[in-house]
C-alpha cells in the first residue's frame, strides 16, 4: 500500500498531483482519460476523484402534483477511481463525503474500496444541498467531517455497524482533509477554522490540501498560523487557474475567495475566454514558482476535466 502522506513527507522535490471529476451520468470515461493522458509526462504521484451528492429535483406533473426526484448527476467515484488506478498504475485518492449518504452507504463504499485495494481517502463534509444555506445530513448520516472520520477509524479497528459480525477484517484507510487559507464560508473566523483543522488532525488526518487561492501570501500566512497551533502535517496548496472571463464572478461566489486586483485588471483587459485562460496560465506559473521556493511538498491542481492549461503550467514549472 502506498501512503500519500508518507510520499508528501519524504519528497525531495515538489510532487505533482491533480483532481478529476467522474463523468456525467450517461457519458463514458474516455473524456477523463483524455484529460489525464497529456499530464502523464509530469509523473503524477496520485489523482483525486471527486464525489458528488445527489440533487433533489421537483417536477410538476400533468395533473398539477409535484414529483420529487433524487438525481445523481455524477455517479461512479469508486468505479472511476478503480478504472484510473488499474489503467495507469497511478495511486488514486477518491473523495468520500457526508452529503447525501447515511452511515450504511458510507460503510458499503468503504468496503468496496477496501476490496479494490484503494486505501487513500480524501474526507469531506460536502456542500449544503442546493437552495439551503445550512447543511442538513441524511437520516442516520454525518453532520461533520469529524464524524465521518470517526466511522473510518472504527472500520480501521475492525468495528463495523453490525456488531454481530464474526471477526471482521480491519480496513487500512489513510485520510487527507481539506483546509481553507481564507477560511471556510461557514466558519466565523480563520482562527476558529484552524481549530477545526486541528480536530481533524487529532482524528487521523495525515495531510491537508487547501481550497484554491490566487494570493500566495494567504497560503504562507495560513501555514505559519497552523504551525503555531502545533499542526505539523503537510499542507498542500490547491490551485485552479482562471479559465474564462466569467471566473471573476463565479469563483468568489462559489469558493468564498478573493481574487487579487492585479489579476482582475489583467483578466478585464481580455476580450475572449482564450485570452483570459492564458492570463490564468501565466498567473499560476508565477504562483507555482513562488510556492516551490517556499518549500511546499506538492502542487495540486483542480482540472475540472480540462488539462490543456495545466499542461502549459507544468511545462514551465516541473
Amino acid at each position: 500500500m502506498i501512503n500519500i502522506a508518507e510520499k508528501l513527507r519524504t519528497a525531495t522535490q515538489p510532487l505533482f498531483t491533480f483532481e478529476v471529476l467522474p463523468p456525467l451520468k450517461g457519458k463514458g470515461i474516455e473524456a477523463i482519460y483524455a484529460a489525464i493522458d497529456p499530464l502523464l509526462e509530469f509523473n503524477p504521484s496520485y489523482i483525486n476523484i471527486t464525489y458528488h451528492a445527489a440533487d433533489v429535483q421537483y417536477k410538476t406533473k400533468e395533473d398539477g402534483s409535484i414529483e420529487k426526484r433524487v438525481v445523481r448527476k455524477r455517479p461512479g467515484t469508486v468505479a472511476t477511481a478503480a478504472a484510473i488506478h488499474y489503467k495507469y498504475g497511478i495511486e488514486v485518492v477518491p473523495h468520500l463525503i457526508c452529503s447525501g449518504l447515511n452511515q450504511e452507504d458510507i460503510e458499503n463504499i468503504l468496503i468496496d474500496l477496501h476490496f479494490l485495494d484503494i486505501h487513500n481517502l480524501f474526507v469531506l463534509r460536502g456542500d449544503a444541498q442546493k437552495g439551503s444555506r445550512v447543511f442538513i445530513p441524511n437520516e442516520n448520516g454525518h453532520a461533520h467531517t469529524t464524524d465521518l472520520m470517526q466511522q473510518i477509524n472504527n472500520m480501521n479497528k475492525g468495528l463495523y455497524l453490525d456488531d454481530a459480525l464474526k471477526a471482521p477484517v480491519p480496513t487500512q484507510f489513510s485520510m487527507g482533509v481539506a483546509c481553507y487559507p481564507e477560511k471556510h464560508i461557514e466558519a466565523p473566523n480563520l482562527e476558529t477554522d484552524i481549530q477545526f483543522l486541528k480536530e481533524k488532525v487529532k482524528l487521523g488526518a495525515e495531510y491537508a490540501v487547501t481550497q484554491l487561492f490566487f494570493d500566495n501570501q494567504k497560503y504562507f500566512d495560513f501555514v505559519k498560523a497552523c504551525r503555531a497551533e502545533g499542526i505539523t502535517i503537510p499542507i498542500v496548496p490547491g490551485l485552479k487557474p482562471i479559465s474564462g472571463l466569467n471566473d471573476l464572478n463565479l469563483l468568489p461566489q462559489t469558493f468564498n475567495i478573493d481574487i487579487p486586483e492585479e489579476l482582475v485588471k489583467e483578466v478585464k483587459k481580455c476580450t475572449t475566454n482564450e485570452a483570459a485562460r492564458q492570463v490564468g496560465v501565466a498567473w499560476t506559473i508565477e504562483q507555482c514558482k513562488q510556492l516551490k521556493d517556499f518549500g511546499i511538498p506538492s502542487l495540486h491542481f483542480y482540472t475540472l476535466g480540462k488539462s490543456d492549461n495545466i499542461r502549459q503550467i507544468c511545462q514551465a514549472v516541473f
